[in-house]
């Protein structure tokens, strides 16, 4: 394993071209995760790679950097009709989409051409796309073999291959379209396989794609501070806006950081608090870097109440004195709910993380208790409490900031076997990945 050396590193350091570091700049990023910082370098020099990463790592990054730098540099005098150099292929169609997002960020002052195709929608939008030329396609199993069968994705030319969410593709059932895309490949390639785990089917799997490769791995945050009360109340998705309202009615909630899963939901927040005459702003990708900074910049002077955000544009948050996260849409990664409470309770300060949870968000928690190792307490005295689900603890009903953090019952922790962890101090902003739906499901959309 690549040991990480230097941990104030930033994406100057890693000799990328100017109009990456540009779109980075714009989409607020200056310092790279570890994984991107192991990963980027050794992909530059287009060695093969295996990494050892969850989602939430910043790895969409790790890869997508590098094979833009690459592409730009071999291919910048290339004529004629765009011929599909970068294959990406990922088990589901939300996994897809952020993927291919994230290229068109990176890659945004640059002149490569991407698309993404999936299933469980028509295929004439995404078949007209790749008629008129791509670069580097982003697409899930099922469709991809299709699309390739009907003569109009040919893989004849693909230089960079990426297999990304392995471990799941196992657990999907897509090995086999795995096997018979790898077969369509050319044997010359730069290839980079990334799995959260890595169970001997997928080390065979690794071993059958990758040639020589350079290994990186990094072990995700999954245990959260003590000084961190959190709390979880069991709701009905329509009526996340009446308990939030009902939440910041206590006005000993000075400030609170909300985070929303995406950029829409992220702007509804605003528009429901505006309504009832809360000052609030919302930070996320579609925003400006300059309307971001003057959104923190307010909320830590107290201008405005509260600050909406989704993962990604909060990662370079960092206020001393946040006593309330809420979680208003649970995250469907583990990690990325450490991550979000992290916000607050810092330098052994208190404070209070409190979470909604509707009937479909019941898989992420699931995944949340199981990776710190302990169930958050369920405050089930609230106005509007989801029948449908049984609670797990009986908590009474929360009253408000730190002065009131006794009228909780405490989660115990005597058993809990979490571990003391510190908060992410840096104040740097990430280039992670970007928030994923529920897959527990998602066969059906490749």
């Amino acid at each position: 394993m690549l040991a990480l050396k230097n941990t104030y590193m930033t994406f100057e350091d890693l000799e990328l071209i100017i109009p990456i570091q540009k779109a980075l700049k714009l989409q607020g990023y200056d310092k790279p995760t570890p994984i991107q910082a192991q990963a980027i370098p050794l992909l530059l020099q287009e060695n093969d790679l295996l990494g050892c990463a969850q989602t939430g790592t910043g790895k969409t990054a790790a890869f997508a950097i590098p094979i833009i730098q690459l592409m730009h540099l071999k291919n910048e005098q290339s004529k004629g009709i765009r011929k599909i150099k970068a294959l990406i292929v990922t088990p589901t169609r939300e996994l897809a989409i952020q993927i291919g997002e994230s290229f068109g960020d990176y890659g945004q002052f640059l002149h490569l051409k991407h698309t993404v195709v999936f299933g469980g929608v028509g295929q004439k939008a995404q078949t007209d796309q790749l008629q008129k030329g791509v670069d580097i396609l982003i697409a899930t199993p099922g469709r991809l073999l299709d699309l390739i069968n009907q003569r109009f994705i040919s893989l004849r030319d693909v230089e960079y291959f990426v297999l990304d969410e392995a471990d799941r593709m196992l657990d999907m059932g897509f090995i086999h379209d795995v096997n018979k895309l790898i077969a369509l490949l050319p044997k010359k390639r730069q290839s980079l396989f990334f799995s959260a785990t890595m169970p001997p089917a997928i080390t065979k799997l690794a071993h059958t794609i990758l040639n020589n490769p350079k290994r990186v791995e990094v072990t995700p945050v999954s245990s959260t501070a003590d000084t961190i009360n959190q709390f979880l109340y069991y709701v009905d998705k329509n009526n996340k806006n009446d308990l939030l309202l009902h939440l910041l009615s206590d006005k000993t909630i000075k400030t609170a950081l909300v985070f929303t899963r995406t950029k829409h939901g992220a702007d509804k927040v605003v528009k429901t608090l505006a309504k009832e005459g809360i000052k609030s702003a919302a930070i996320h990708g579609n925003k400006s870097q300059n309307a971001r900074q003057n959104a923190l910049e307010s909320f830590k002077n107290q201008t405005i109440r509260v600050l909406v955000a989704t993962d990604i544009a909060a990662r370079g948050i960092d206020i001393d004195d946040l006593a309330h996260v809420i979680n208003f849409e649970m995250p469907n990664v583990a990690e990325t709910y450490v991550h979000r409470i992290g916000r607050t309770g810092r330098a052994g300060a208190n404070g209070t993380a409190l979470s909604f949870c509707d009937a479909e968000e019941k898989e992420y928690l699931k995944d949340i208790h199981k990776l710190i190792n302990k169930n958050i307490p369920v405050i089930e005295d609230h106005p509007f409490p989801f029948k449908g689900i049984m609670p797990e603890k009986k908590t009474k009903e929360f009253r408000g900031g730190r002065n009131n953090e006794r009228s909780f019952k405490k989660p115990d922790h005597s058993n809990s076997g979490a571990r003391k962890t510190d908060s992410n101090k840096t104040g740097a902003s990430y280039a992670g990945d970007r928030p994923t739906k529920k897959y527990y499901k998602q066969k059906k959309s490749s």
